[in-house]
């Protein structure tokens, strides 16, 4: 039997590797993107290319329609689509910070709707949520981000429960910083909000920090080495709740079971450096 999945975020790095890796896995790959433009290559390679905008409820149904109608099932659900917002909460207007969680928390949530009920009928499937370390660690000048990625932790770890006695996994993938450009946009996004003076320095350790936990970092995992962990999870017939990708990733959950004192601290000594 052949098998479908339905990935977001396809037009670069994660999805795009996630999507050649379920590829050369023989999958039935319906790959998406805002812009099938970007997503062209995919298609040569033999993958679905689908517009879609995770925002968007009639984008969302569509698409599921589709793939129920050409393929009759969807075996799994990758949650890629996401982007950063950055910058000190003060500085961050509401209406960005809405829609950092609808992209981030509310779009994932839409699929989830649209495949469940035909996951729950062929009483199998699998839910990938693709979070981030920014899940479990909170920094400065990543409250908008962290907040969407904590908040989908949560989310997952109830949704895990709940479809549990139909058949249906739920994982999360919390990768550390990945060479993509993902810090492109999050230079972008920052530069959207009117700076406070105050907070140079959270500003500054976005500049700055990205020497460690940005694209080029020399800590940075490679998007094939995530699509890699996508997949596994994907294919598992018990895939684990979590798993975290990446060295820098795994020293920041460490991290996150200090005391909270004490890892503020830590944050503090960071500023004065």
């Amino acid at each position: 039997m052949e098998r479908t999945v339905l990935i977001t975020g396809c037009s670069s790095g994660i999805g795009r590797a996630t999507a050649l890796a379920y590829l050369e896995e023989e999958w039935t790959v319906y790959a998406t993107a805002r812009n099938t433009a970007d997503i062209q290559t995919l298609g040569e390679k033999g993958a679905d290319i689908n517009a879609l905008d995770v925002t968007d409820p009639e984008d969302v149904g569509r698409v599921v329609d589709r793939i129920i109608e050409e393929d009759g099932r969807i075996d799994c659900l990758v949650n890629n689509a996401g982007y950063g917002q950055h910058g000190p909460l003060e500085d961050l207007p509401a209406e960005l910070l809405q829609k950092q969680l609808d992209v981030n928390l509310i779009g994932p949530h839409r699929l989830v709707q649209a495949v469940l009920p035909h996951m729950r009928a062929q009483e199998d499937g699998t839910i990938v949520n693709v979070s981030s370390v920014a899940g479990r660690l909170a920094a400065p000048g990543m409250g908008a981000y962290s907040a969407s990625k904590f908040a989908l932790e949560g989310y997952s770890d109830t949704l895990r429960t709940e479809v549990a006695g139909f058949g249906v996994d739920v994982s999360l993938v919390e990768p550390g910083p990945v060479e993509t450009s993902f810090r492109e946009r999050v230079g972008d996004e920052i530069d959207k909000l009117d700076r406070t003076e105050a907070y140079d320095w959270v500003y500054d350790m976005q500049e700055d920090g990205s020497v460690v936990s940005g694209d080029s970092s020399p800590f940075a995992s490679t998007p094939e080495e995530v699509a890699a962990v996508i997949l596994e999870a994907g294919v598992s017939t018990n895939p684990d709740p979590r798993y975290v990708v990446g060295g820098f990733a795994n020293f920041a959950v460490k991290l996150r079971l200090l005391p909270d004192r004490l890892r503020d601290k830590v944050f503090g000594l960071m500023r004065k450096l």
